[in-house]
């Protein structure tokens, strides 16, 4: 079962954006779900989901609404939460190394 840093996070988020909270929710209970060994394992859970360097995955929530990017360590099933934002506050930032 994966392991995933820090659901406060996405808590905080839903807080603060409510029409974000069920799709955050969805996201997490499917990761905590899944065992997710590889990127293509992910990928054949989220289809839309974006594989990049350093380990990283950007998941589209709400129809593309919202960006999350999470950092995964497979070998331990442990995801780390690195950034939850707009699409619009995703475009300033560089997904590899936030």
């Amino acid at each position: 079962m994966e392991r995933i840093f820090a659901k406060s996070i996405l808590r905080k988020y839903w807080d603060k954006h409510a029409d974000s909270e069920q799709y955050l929710k969805t996201w997490y209970d499917t990761a905590m779900s899944s065992n997710w060994n590889d990127p293509i394992d992910v990928k054949n859970t989220y289809a839309n989901a974006s594989i990049l360097k350093n380990s990283r995955i950007v998941f589209n929530i709400k129809g593309n609404s919202y960006r999350l990017i999470t950092k995964f360590n497979f070998e331990k099933q442990w995801i780390f939460i690195r950034f939850i934002g707009t699409h619009a506050e995703y475009d300033k930032i560089d997904a590899n190394t936030i």
